[in-house]
């Protein structure tokens, strides 16, 4: 048995692995979520819009009010979860109450439902969102970059946390109307250590909201010379339009 094997398995008996969703300790060895709860979430399926992957009222809409009132810089984008109910209350355990391991669920969950798809876009690396230096400190981690490095391992993408790099603190976005939002982020953020062999990059984040933080650095991205930026996220509002 090797050291980290006996660590891990220490670990498990002194901290019993708890389920992301309910919270309860998770019975069987191994597992990271209850089964229960894993049959209860419901990865976002077609109608999608066709740009941010945000679930659609209708069949018959092709993208959600936001993507279509605006022209996005990055070329597409996909997501894994509406962020409601359970979820978003395990998206804040993560964030504010420090529940990191809840992403050893979430991050191959994430492979297991978009890793065909990114797989088909040929991407050659993997990019978190970063989080002002600052803030990072406070929590401790950046979300997205876990969940990035979970992905990639899943996937054989390599992940490159220091390409983007967040060198201007910024008011929360969603405390913003639109155009304060695009305001807001203006030379917020720098690219890092560019290969100029770097064409198609997908960046990651743990939520998607209206695309202007993957906006603002999929410009920056494409100015270096980037050709493609795509991006995945873990979870994604639902279109709040009824008719575009």
């Amino acid at each position: 048995m090797t050291k980290r094997l006996f660590l891990e398995m220490m670990l498990e008996i002194l901290y019993p692995r708890r389920c992301p969703l309910c919270r309860e300790t998770v019975g069987q060895k191994g597992e990271k979520i209850c089964p229960a709860c894993k049959r209860s979430l419901r990865p976002i399926r077609e109608p999608a819009c066709k740009k941010c992957g945000k679930p659609l009222n209708r069949q018959e809409q092709e993208y959600c009010a936001d993507c279509g009132r605006e022209e996005h810089l990055y070329t597409r984008g996909l997501a894994v979860l509406p962020y409601e109910g359970a979820v978003r209350r395990s998206m804040g355990q993560i964030k504010f109450h420090n529940k990191r391991e809840y992403l050893d669920f979430y991050g191959p969950y994430m492979a297991e439902i978009l890793g065909q798809r990114i797989l088909s876009w040929k991407v050659q690396a993997i990019a978190p969102v970063p989080m002002h230096p600052a803030k990072k400190r406070r929590r401790g981690f950046n979300q997205a970059e876990l969940l990035a490095e979970k992905l990639g391992e899943c996937l054989g993408i390599p992940v490159m946390p220091g390409l983007v790099e967040r060198v201007r603190a910024t008011r929360p976005q969603k405390e913003l109307t639109r155009r304060e939002r695009q305001n807001n982020l203006k030379g917020a953020f720098k690219i890092r250590g560019y290969d100029v062999k770097l064409k198609k990059i997908i960046l990651v984040d743990d939520i998607y909201t209206t695309g202007s933080t993957v906006d603002a650095i999929a410009g920056e991205l494409l100015r270096q010379g980037a050709e493609e930026v795509y991006f995945a996220s873990l979870c994604i509002g639902r279109d709040d339009s009824e008719i575009l």
